[in-house]
């Protein structure tokens, strides 16, 4: 597929893709800021956000790119947080954001200029409890993330949110998504490109590789060569779920391998890297409240990945209802068996940190099948049980029942190995 650089200042289309991965950013964003600004305590929330492809600013139907996307978000989000802690009797909460926004062509640059200053004399005038300060640049990503990284640095930002949304996968060095994520106390990544450009790479680079990872899920690499045809089937988003998360993988701690989601052909991938499993649980949830913007195909419990095409759990998940429920029925199995590994106790935090890279499952689904279990009960700090799902906190411990009535599967299961 030939990948053509949008054109900012002759009008750009706003593509379906593009819309539905605005939305479930732009939500995470709010997201984001809801968690980050909660505490009683807290009089100030500094973050940079860094629009590394930021575009002219509008597309030709009118509708907001990235760049003013995050800024609504902040705007709504400070306003929002003051009504709130004004009415509770709480002090106030000043937002200080370093926007750097970036994109090679100069003239989408001060396309971008334009459309951004409404907004930022909005907000100066009007929103006293928010400061931003943008910068700009005009370079391709690679050679000015150096220049980006110590301006943000420099200001002793250590909340920082990167948005990268190029169309193929060269314009960013993977070891430069990893550099991110490790240079920050606390950085996420937003990470958008198309399929066709990595796995034309892998070919390339190592065929018998990619062979292996195609093969469990009957995907040859002569059929790579139809690659338009393959795209809609769901043996090929599995895949290429696979492989996607097998490139990025030792990029961060958690990292989300979801195609925006189009029957017609999985093409692009909007990654989600972070090294918080907070900061994934609530970017599953945010899916979920955008059923049909990502998809995956494989299990949907604890194991997503171990596609298996004899398996009939192994299904296209679109983060519905309809797969919310095949989820909560895999957990049922799934959680006591990822138990068992550890012995018959594992603390609740812990617990998330080991599932949440492989599951693409609901915060409230994942406890709703502790709750639901007879097998396992949620022990307080001060040895209370839990008996709701939405009480849980990541301070309790996860305990097998001493009557068990999974517990012969087990004893099954080795005796098969014997």
């Amino acid at each position: 597929m030939s990948l053509k650089p949008i054109s900012w200042t002759t009008g750009a289309a706003l593509e379906e893709h593009s819309k539905r991965k605005h939305k479930v950013v732009g939500e995470y964003i709010a997201q984001y800021l809801a968690v980050r600004c909660q505490l009683p305590q807290q009089s100030r929330f500094r973050l940079a956000i860094v629009d590394g492809f930021a575009g002219g600013g509008r597309y030709k139907c009118g509708s907001p790119g990235s760049p003013l996307i995050f800024l609504e978000e902040l705007r709504a989000a400070a306003e929002a947080f003051n009504v709130k802690r004004s009415a509770e009797g709480m002090s106030p909460i000043d937002i200080e954001c370093l926007l750097i926004l970036n994109d090679y062509d100069p003239e989408t640059v001060e396309l971008l200029k334009y459309n951004v200053a409404p907004l930022i004399a909005h907000i100066s005038q009007s929103v006293p409890r928010l400061h931003v300060r943008v910068e700009y640049f005009k370079k391709k990503f690679e050679v000015v993330y150096p220049e980006i990284k110590t301006l943000i640095e420099s200001g002793n930002y250590q909340n920082v949110l990167f948005n990268l949304d190029q169309c193929g996968t060269s314009k960013v060095d993977i070891d430069t998504i990893g550099d991110v994520i490790a240079s920050f106390t606390s950085a996420e990544i937003f990470y958008t490109f198309g399929i066709e450009t990595l796995v034309t790479f892998l070919n390339k680079s190592d065929p018998q590789a990619l062979a292996k990872k195609l093969a469990p899920f009957g995907v040859t690499a002569t059929e790579l060569a139809e690659l338009d045809g393959l795209m809609s089937k769901h043996a090929w988003l599995g895949a290429a779920e696979k492989i996607v998360f097998d490139a990025f993988r030792g990029c961060a701690d958690y990292v989300s391998p979801f195609s925006i989601h189009n029957p017609q052909g999985w093409r692009y991938w909007l990654i989600h890297f972070a090294n918080s499993v907070r900061a994934r649980q609530e970017y599953n949830n945010i899916l979920h409240q955008n059923s049909s913007s990502q998809a995956h195909f494989g299990r949907s419990g604890l194991h997503m990945l171990a596609y298996d095409p004899s398996e009939a759990d192994s299904m296209l998940y679109v983060f519905d209802e309809a797969g919310r429920a095949e989820a909560k029925a895999q957990l049922h199995d799934d959680i006591p068996r990822f138990i068992a590994n550890y012995g018959d106790t594992i603390g609740v935090g812990d617990f998330y940190a080991g599932i949440y890279n492989a599951t693409p499952a609901h915060m409230l689904d994942i406890n709703s099948a502790i709750i639901d279990n007879p097998d396992l009960e949620v022990i307080t700090e001060d040895g209370g049980e839990r008996r709701k799902a939405s009480t849980i906190r990541i301070s309790d411990t996860l305990r097998m029942k001493n009557q068990r009535s999974f517990f012969p599967m087990f004893f099954n299961d080795q005796a098969k190995k014997k």
